[in-house]
């Protein structure tokens, strides 16, 4: 939780409780709100904690801030935070509908589902999801309709771009770990899209589910009986959070591994290819003010990234003893050193 004293799990973090009118600034919606001289409220929905979500939650509160959403003035931003404990969704969801927030921030696809399922009412943005369309977030991505709408972090063909990466510094690769949370929705369709990648290039795949609450360290010491020579990280808010203990683990276990985003690089990772995430949850700002100045969220088309980056770092390769060409550090994005 944000702050010095402690909270219970459901309670919001206020930044302020009376939010005094800045002269000049006249952004405000024609809400019923709006018309009483009260800043919109905006319930920010955190899977996971604070720390675990800081530069997502800083590049989508800085975004908000230079389109003229200052919280504390012109807005007021409310942060629940689920630590990962996924039979807190339905009631974090359930607080957000009672307080009566004008825009619900859901950071991951379960936290999303449930606001759904708590409100058809409120507007809903979902910074990044796998898959919105097969988890039921929405019904389509040109035009959500309800009161759903957000961004995808995934493009066309991305877990066989991400096996072409992770054989390239591994030639002689046969059998691959594929590493994923079981209360994830996402992961369903990914995994598919894995095996289908995997069976084009003549790999076997052995997947390995852990549950949040459950012990890492054991899931790779059976990755290793199994005899996986490299992993796939199926990326979701849990596996954020404990991404420095993930890194850690593949390191110690001699494995290659793969991951969505450049964060798990820079907590040790060996390698990413994706969407930038913290440029979405900005892009997810944008989407916010569109709502809070009367636009349907409904009427939001899903967007999709174009453009991808491959992040590398080198002193995890050491480690594994992988020497990687120097034709692909060029292609590289950025190669940490």
């Amino acid at each position: 939780m944000l702050g010095s004293n402690p909270r219970p799990l459901g309670d919001p973090v206020r930044r302020r409780d009376v939010f005094p009118l800045i002269s000049g600034v006249a952004i405000w919606p024609l809400t019923a709100r709006a018309q009483q001289l009260k800043p919109p409220i905006i319930g920010y929905f955190g899977a996971t904690g604070a720390a675990a979500e800081k530069s997502r939650t800083d590049a989508f509160v800085q975004r908000l801030s230079e389109l003229g959403w200052i919280d504390g003035h012109t807005v007021a931003i409310e942060y629940y935070w689920a630590e990962s404990r996924s039979e807190r969704f339905t009631e974090i969801a359930g607080d957000l509908v009672r307080r009566q927030v004008d825009v619900i921030v859901a950071t991951s696809i379960a936290a999303a589902l449930a606001c759904k399922q708590a409100t058809s009412v409120i507007p809903i943005v979902f910074p990044l999801a796998g898959d919105p369309l097969g988890t039921g977030l929405v019904t389509s991505l040109a035009r959500p309709g309800g009161n759903v709408t957000g961004l995808s972090n995934q493009g066309a063909d991305l877990a066989g771009k991400r096996l072409e990466v992770l054989r390239e510094v591994n030639p002689g690769l046969r059998k691959l770990a594929v590493l994923a949370n079981v209360e994830y929705p996402g992961r369903i369709p990914e995994i598919a899209d894995i095996q289908a990648a995997a069976q084009s290039l003549g790999l076997d795949v052995a997947t390995f589910e852990i549950k949040p609450a459950g012990e890492i360290a054991s899931v790779f010491t059976a990755m290793r009986k199994e005899g996986a020579e490299a992993l796939y990280v199926v990326g979701d808010t849990f596996m954020n959070s404990s991404r420095v203990r993930i890194s850690s683990l593949a390191v110690q276990a001699r494995l290659p591994t793969i991951y969505v985003a450049r964060e798990y690089v820079e907590a040790g990772g060996l390698m990413s290819y994706g969407a930038n995430i913290p440029h979405l949850f900005a892009r997810a700002a944008e989407l916010v003010d569109k709502i809070l100045r009367g636009t349907k969220p409904g009427d939001i088309p899903v967007e999709q990234p174009t453009e991808f980056e491959l992040v590398v770092n080198l002193k995890t390769a050491k480690a594994l003893g992988l020497a990687i060409p120097e034709s692909f550090l060029l292609r590289a994005d950025e190669v940490i050193e």
